[in-house]
């Protein structure tokens, strides 16, 4: 792989023995560093500098952060260029991964969180409330990023990606009452939260993250390929704007850390106590998604993209609807600061697990038929 095509080069000849990992270009090697930096560049800003968090936080439109909208659309672009929209529907037609993602992610995915969130923080109703709300907000975003590090089907990837979205717009207010209100009371746990969020505050959510880069990668393949053909687009276009998906992403975490990063570093040990749930959650639904993609058959590549899309949550929603609801300074937003302050370098690490657990996959498994890796 070279540095200007994060994701690509990293797929090797099938039977060549060698470490994927070892393959990958020194931007992509060592971006678990980068990412600590950045998280750590961030925090300290926000502890530092006075009022700095208060005025990015001003920096919005409609309660969405301009400087995370930005680092967003700049990281995901790239990656949503790259995908062969005329396959789309090779990915709609696979049922075993349609029905397993919608499962995963809109019962089993939920369900964890709320149980961890129950098992860990009895006592804690503020942090509780907050993690169970990280749960019901899946991933549609940096998940693009994490299947393109780790080889996934970047096809796969944009369908399950917008699927969840239409999900998040219908179901999100539905499930909030269901898991904040409805069932602490069936099974005896307490007095309910309420969840107050509008469907036009999610919908909005979904069109900034999703529908601006997606409309964006697509019009940039199809005129693209038209104006330079489609070899030209893929060898010489794509490797010059491959590596601001990694800007994006460290530009993203340096702005979001510093949002938050008096809150995260004046209560440490808050912060832990909702670090350990985000943990065992993120490797049960990761591990176990991943072991359920090899069971059912699917390739490496739809395997990956199944897990990724399956452990990956929606910090940015989370943290709207957490703020929205009980304030900038309540317990519930602190945990979904602390989302993705435990989501980003355990995902990134998850990309090496990927990777390394590549060679598991028979020749023949390693990638969907009819596609080149």
């Amino acid at each position: 792989m070279t540095a200007t095509e994060p994701g690509t080069a990293s797929r090797p000849p099938s039977g060549e023995d060698a470490s994927i990992v070892g393959k990958l270009s020194t931007l992509d090697r060592f971006l678990a560093v980068w990412i600590l930096l950045a998280m750590g560049l961030g925090l300290g800003l926000g502890r530092l500098i006075p009022g700095l968090n208060d005025v990015l936080a001003r920096v919005e439109i409609g309660g969405v952060s301009l400087p995370i909208a930005v680092g967003l659309l700049v990281m995901m672009y790239p990656a949503l260029a790259k995908v062969r929209y005329d396959k789309l529907d090779s990915v709609a037609g696979d049922r075993k991964l349609m029905i397993s993602s919608l499962v995963i992610n809109w019962i089993v995915g939920p369900a964890v969180m709320f149980a961890l969130a129950w098992i860990f923080l009895a006592d804690l109703p503020e942090y509780r409330t907050g993690l169970i709300i990280v749960g019901l907000a899946r991933c549609i975003a940096m998940v693009i990023i994490w299947n393109d590090l780790a080889c996934g089907d970047r096809e796969a990837a944009a369908v399950l990606v917008a699927l969840n979205s239409v999900f998040q717009v219908i179901t999100f207010g539905v499930l909030g009452w269901f898991y904040l209100d409805l069932l602490p009371g069936w099974l005896g746990l307490g007095e309910g939260e309420h969840l107050d969020i509008s469907m036009w505050k999610i919908a909005l959510n979904v069109v900034i993250f999703l529908g601006v880069p997606l409309v964006a990668g697509f019009l940039t393949r199809r005129i693209g390929e038209k104006k330079l053909g489609r070899e030209t687009y893929e060898a010489k276009f794509l490797p010059r704007i491959g590596p601001w998906a990694l800007y994006g992403l460290l530009f993203t975490i340096v702005i979001l850390f510093a949002l938050q990063g008096k809150n995260i570093t004046s209560q440490p040990m808050d912060v832990a106590h909702i670090a350990l749930p985000l943990l065992v959650y993120f490797a049960v639904m990761w591990f176990g998604t991943f072991a359920l993609g090899k069971v059912i058959g699917l390739p490496y590549d739809r395997t990956t993209t199944l897990a990724f899309t399956a452990a990956g949550n929606n910090f940015e929603l989370a943290i709207a609807v957490a703020i929205a609801t009980f304030g900038v300074t309540s317990g519930q937003a602190l945990s979904g600061v602390v989302g993705p302050l435990i989501e980003v370098p355990v995902l990134i690490a998850l990309v090496y697990v990927s990777l390394a657990w590549r060679k598991k996959f028979a020749t023949g498994e390693l990638a969907t038929p009819g596609k080149a890796h």
